[in-house]
């Protein structure tokens, strides 16, 4: 097996090759073929247990608000943001509980936009699984600092080195890229796309499971220590955390070598700044059009749970039957229709059909509050699902192959970045827009503002395959 000319293994058969038998060259093409399966394989288990551990909290967001509050009392930080939420939906429980979660969510997503290029970058420079591995070892430490948690600041802090660490997804992305060229690139990024979806349905069930499992009274001083009745959970999370660093240690080979320079010192700290040295064609319009596309998913997303319950009477657990059946969905189309679909149209019409299916979705979303109907809301759903689910893969093949080998794993940083801001102010806009202009207004606005990444997405240029 040759190389592609940056020091990673290639997976496609080196000009010598030809001079080979034809056993032997079909040999070597059955190799590269075996090796892409098995990073497909490595790299869905390790996004999907990630995902899993850090959804596993999304469940205990309503008693977490309320134990923290009861014990830190009235005048502590969390009962003053509690009051101000409060104020802010008028006395609405309920609002007051999703949109602490959308906080900390927010916290979460903000420094992993600030790290996901730096991460991206530091993996062009010490290849991926150095990268992937002191990512997962940061995961796990958050997780410590959750499960000694006995102040609302230790949650936060944990929420904090959660995101800085958050740099698994864009790496992976960057090690898919490595491995696969051309078109093929998309089916890996929907095998990602897969794993993502369902970690995010089998984390919260699991949270769900753990919400009842109380350490305080495990050992003498738990209490004193910091140990808390969310403590399982991350005790849960922790197990699934190393669980992942151990298969990625032995496991997870390398799929590119050390690149010569420093990336991260040429394009320093500042994300913005970052981005600016990414002149590529196409590069630019595509982050944009992501974010976009992104923030209006992101406050439909958002809302649900106030549409649903406020218009429909749903339950939290038909809640989390709606987001299960939206992950099903997602995991279903991007790890089977995605790759059978863009070799034959490509990751630009692909992406486009998905954002044209999302757009009525929207529009069926934003009907629920009139018709009163769980068939409506569900079939826009699955519109708005199967839409993103051929949106996210196709975007993720199409910002690797705008650039150059050397530059995959910063690109797909920054790329991935710009999804972490999206799911900063998409939730906030959403939550405003709700509670300001009334339960139609998120998802109207999402309509409108999707137009945009549709007209951009039309004007981005094919990917350039030879370099792919």
């Amino acid at each position: 097996m040759g190389s592609d000319g940056t020091g990673a293994p290639s997976t496609r058969p080196s000009a010598v090759a030809y001079n080979l038998p034809m056993e032997t060259r079909d040999a070597a093409q059955d190799a590269g073929t075996d090796k892409k399966k098995g990073i497909l394989g490595l790299v869905f288990l390790t996004v999907f247990l990630d995902m899993v551990g850090f959804s596993i909290i999304f469940p205990l967001f309503p008693d977490m608000l309320e134990w923290y509050v009861g014990r830190e009392g009235d005048g502590s930080s969390i009962a003053r943001l509690a009051e101000w939420l409060k104020g802010l939906v008028g006395g609405d429980d309920f609002a007051v509980i999703v949109l602490f979660g959308g906080i900390l969510g927010s916290l979460y997503s903000g420094f992993q936009f600030v790290f996901a290029p730096i991460w991206g970058a530091v993996s062009d420079r010490i290849g991926r699984r150095p990268t992937l591995l002191i990512t997962l070892v940061g995961t796990a430490a958050s997780y410590v600092v959750w499960f000694f948690a006995g102040s609302f600041a230790l949650l936060v802090v944990a929420r904090l080195v959660g995101g800085i660490m958050a740099g698994n997804i864009s790496t992976a992305s960057a090690a898919i890229a490595d491995t696969h060229k051309g078109s093929d690139r998309a089916k890996g990024m929907g095998i990602l796309g897969a794993g993502i979806g369902l970690g995010f349905v089998v984390g919260p069930a699991l949270g769900g499971l753990a919400a009842g499992w109380d350490l305080t009274g495990a050992f003498e001083g738990a209490a004193s220590a910091g140990v808390n009745p969310f403590s399982g959970a991350a005790a849960l999370a922790f197990g699934l955390a190393i669980l992942n660093l151990v298969w990625a240690a032995t496991r997870f080979p390398e799929t590119r070598g050390a690149s010569a320079g420093s990336d991260l010192e040429r394009r320093g700290l500042n994300p913005f700044a970052a981005m600016r040295r990414l002149n590529f064609p196409g590069v630019h319009s595509l982050n944009l059009a992501y974010f976009i596309y992104f923030v209006a998913f992101g406050a439909m997303e958002f809302t649900l749970v106030f549409l649903a319950a406020e218009h429909l009477g749903y339950t939290p657990k038909q809640n989390a039957i709606m987001f299960v059946f939206i992950g099903l969905t997602i995991a279903f189309i991007q790890g089977g229709v995605v790759r059978r679909i863009v070799p034959k149209v490509g990751e630009r019409k692909v992406a486009s059909m998905g954002m044209m299916m999302t757009l009525p979705g929207f529009i069926a979303i934003a009907a629920v509050p009139f018709a009163k109907s769980s068939a409506v809301l569900y079939g826009g759903l699955f519109l708005v699902s199967v839409g993103s689910s051929l949106v996210m893969p196709s975007f993720s093949s199409l910002a690797s192959r705008y650039v150059p080998d050397d530059r995959q794993g910063f690109a797909l940083g920054v790329f991935r970045s710009f999804g972490s801001l999206a799911r900063v102010l998409g939730p906030l806009g959403g939550g405003v827009l709700y509670y300001s202009l009334g339960s139609t207004a998120p998802y109207a606005a999402a309509s409108i503002i999707l137009l945009v990444p549709i007209v951009i997405s039309r004007g981005l240029p094919a990917p350039n395959v030879d370099a792919s």
